[in-house]
């Protein structure tokens, strides 16, 4: 708390928004936890109960779980009967809605990252003006040695701006990453089921 009363209100301000960006932070990483699933082991099973035309143990197999990955083939196994252009139009729907579903909160921690910097750049600056004013006001030389202890406490909020957007910088970056992963395994999902519904096609023709 002392800290905290050196570094004046941009402090306080730092406190809130790095609160904020360590509940993102939280939330996303639980959601992907939750919404991650190796895509090759499902799509093997999905692949056989469908050449089998078991219809439902695929029901059964996408609703084991609550991830992304079955969510789309939930879909595609509920409208498996539907022309192939329009089971494509739904599947890339799903893509979308799934892709925003990760990238929700991500804007917010970028902007975090952005503005704690600027955030103790500006408690740094309001510090220093006030350390000159008092300076400037006082009767007879300076004391370097209150001089000083007045820069280094304004340079606090400095510090506690940085230690809180690098962290949020790299949680940015980690996220970003498991995006793209998770978009790319949704892409293949779609071509996975694309095909299996032109090779059960051709199956049921001949």
């Amino acid at each position: 708390m002392r800290l905290m009363e050196m570094g004046g209100p941009c402090m306080y301000a730092i406190l809130l928004v790095s609160i904020i960006g360590l509940a993102v932070v939280i939330e996303r990483f639980w959601f992907y936890t939750k919404s991650w699933t190796n895509p090759e082991p499902l799509e093997r099973k999905l692949g056989e109960l469908l050449y089998k035309g078991d219809a439902e143990g695929a029901s059964s197999l996408v609703r084991e779980k609550e991830t992304s990955l079955h969510r789309l083939f939930r879909a595609a196994v509920d409208h498996w009967q539907a022309p192939s252009e329009a089971l494509k139009m739904l599947l890339e729907q799903e893509v979308r809605h799934e892709v925003y579903r990760w990238e929700k909160g991500l804007s917010l921690l970028s902007t975090i990252a952005r503005v704690e910097p600027l955030l103790g750049l500006l408690g740094t600056v309001l510090g220093i003006v006030n350390v000159f004013r008092a300076v400037a006001e006082s009767e007879g030389a300076a004391n370097m040695a209150l001089l000083a202890s007045g820069i280094w406490e304004a340079l606090l909020t400095t510090v506690a701006g940085l230690s809180v957007a690098i962290p949020a910088v790299l949680c940015y970056s980690w996220f970003s990453s498991k995006i793209d992963a998770a978009e790319e395994s949704l892409w293949r999902g779609t071509d996975f089921i694309l095909r299996e519904k032109l090779l059960r096609g051709k199956m049921e023709h001949e």
